[in-house]
């Protein structure tokens, strides 16, 4: 290991030093990530109790899950991390959590034309909460995860910021957590470089330090959102209808609204482009379709708040509505459990069911669920 990453991994292991002998949980997922976060806890002094959260039944898929997130062979992997640093393992059985609280709502969402975030979902209702109860009933202080985010505890309480690796950033997955929920939550990897995680778990001989990272949903491991829909029974998003522009002249047809996602571009099939999808109505089954000039957005409204802090008169605020979005500068308004913005500049589209973080520079405030936008 490089001297700079073994400095890196005893500055961290100081850092968590003053919380020796407190018991937390460590959330599992069998990756690389979660393997080095746990390892650094134990080796800080931690009480360290890891946990996997079974949250799918893979047997019912035609593959066998390998590269998802949290599958039955990610468990064995966590499990064997766990066995190799020496730390008590536990499996959880979320299914009926994670089908309540993310699947059961991904599937409404796209017969009615919004497109979901599941993994927002299952980090607010499912790791941060669900996963916090159980903390309780082990007299736990804290969850820890893999995430790639900074906390800072100052003299005003916890800030969380963005990961040191720009590529790696999860914030935006953490936007809609409550500040009593981040309160508990720890990020030993969030100062990191992927690169360094990676050498780290080269170093602590963890059998995860080369594991292939996957990108797809945990509940659909081969990718293939249509198929698992189909399967689930969403027979409202799949209604033939119209594609129409912004005049309402036919354009053509299409077979069901889940096919598309608000700011799609690709496989429309349309003459006369480029368009992007405006509008997707779960009701008549039309999609709406405009020019990438008319498909720019200036405002948007924000449900299911959720504050880290709030922002103080002065301070710039700037958010991002899609996750590959750069935060761009905005004026906010907040009322009640509602937010409307206005950007400064237009944006490219975002759709209904996505998250909206909110930023001072590199913090992050919190956010919600994008509810509307023009």
């Amino acid at each position: 290991m490089s001297e700079c990453v073994e400095q890196l991994s005893k500055q961290i292991i100081n850092d968590l030093s003053h919380l020796k002998g407190v018991r937390v949980i460590a959330a599992m997922s069998g990756g690389v990530d979660s393997s080095v976060m746990a390892v650094l806890l134990k080796e800080a002094g931690l009480d360290v109790v890891g946990v996997f959260l079974n949250v799918w039944d893979y047997s019912r898929d035609e593959v066998s899950g390998h590269g998802s997130c949290c599958s039955l062979e990610d468990s064995y992997d966590a499990r064997r991390v766990a066995d190799h640093i020496g730390i008590p393992f536990y499996a959880m059985d979320m299914r009926e959590e994670f089908r309540r609280d993310v699947i059961d709502p991904f599937i409404a969402d796209y017969e009615n034309g919004r497109t979901p975030n599941p993994c927002e979902r299952c980090n607010r209702f499912v790791k941060f909460g669900a996963l916090l109860d159980a903390a309780d009933q082990l007299d736990a202080a804290y969850v820890a995860t893999g995430h790639y985010v900074q906390r800072r505890d100052a003299a005003d309480g916890i800030h969380i910021y963005k990961g040191s690796d720009n590529k790696k950033d999860q914030s935006y997955f953490l936007a809609t957590t409550r500040r009593k929920q981040a309160e508990r939550i720890l990020f030993p990897v969030g100062n990191l470089e992927k690169n360094d995680t990676r050498e780290l778990a080269r170093y602590f001989k963890l059998s995860t330090a080369e594991k292939h990272e996957s990108m797809d949903i945990c509940f659909i491991p081969a990718g293939n959102r249509i198929e698992f829909l189909k399967r689930e029974g969403a027979t409202a998003g799949f209604r033939a209808g119209d594609i129409i522009d912004l005049e309402g002249n036919y354009l053509g047809k299409h077979q069901g609204i889940a096919h598309y996602t608000l700011g799609q571009r690709k496989g429309l099939g349309l003459p006369d482009g480029p368009w992007h999808v405006v509008a997707l109505d779960g009701a008549t089954a039309r999609v709406t379709v405009a020019h990438p000039e008319d498909a720019l957005i200036s405002e948007v409204d924000v449900v299911e708040l959720g504050w880290i802090r709030l922002p103080v008169e002065g301070e710039q605020v700037t958010a991002k509505v899609r996750y590959q979005m750069q935060p761009a500068r905005c004026d906010i308004h907040i009322d009640g459990e509602a937010l409307h913005l206005c950007f400064e500049e237009a944006q490219k589209p975002t759709a209904p069911g996505q998250v909206a973080a909110f930023y001072v520079a590199d913090e992050l405030l919190g956010g919600g669920i994008v509810s509307r936008s023009a």
